[in-house]
């Protein structure tokens, strides 16, 4: 009888000690996103600066693999932003990155010239490193 009592009093505590069961009334916060889990379309990382690049086929960071071209005439205290370029390895296209609020990822120019690259409005000067937007110099690059 005593091996009764005692084990009755020890399954209570036990339960007792047990975490209770989840009510209805209770909310599951969804589970927190891991950092660097945002992946755009093509596998790009983009909270790494990496954005799709259709010369190379690949994700890269357009600020550190291409050519910066800034602004000609930025607006008072406000942030640069610059466009940047990458050239296909034969230099018969270039692909032109413009700011977001351009709204496109990148342009595809091709080479028109000797020192020319051209798609619809944009066209770029290699020579003197000047990117022209319907014929108004838009961004240049720091060549001298």
């Amino acid at each position: 009888m005593k091996k009764l009592i005692a084990t009755t009093v020890c399954l209570a505590g036990l339960a007792a000690c047990s975490k209770p069961a989840k009510t209805t009334e209770e909310k599951t916060e969804p589970a927190p996103k891991a950092v660097g889990a945002d992946k755009d379309s093509h596998g790009c990382k983009t909270s790494a600066g990496q954005t799709w690049s259709e010369l190379k086929q690949n994700c890269i960071q357009v600020f550190n693999e291409g050519f910066r071209l800034n602004p000609v005439d930025p607006p008072k205290d406000a942030a640069v932003i610059s466009a940047f370029i990458i050239l296909s390895t034969d230099q018969s296209k270039l692909e032109l990155f413009l700011p977001d609020d351009a709204g496109q990822q990148s342009l595809i120019l091709n080479k028109t010239g000797k020192d020319l690259y051209e798609s619809g409005p944009y066209k770029y000067d290699s020579n003197k490193s000047i990117l022209y937007m319907n014929g108004a110099e838009k961004y240049k690059g720091n060549v001298e």
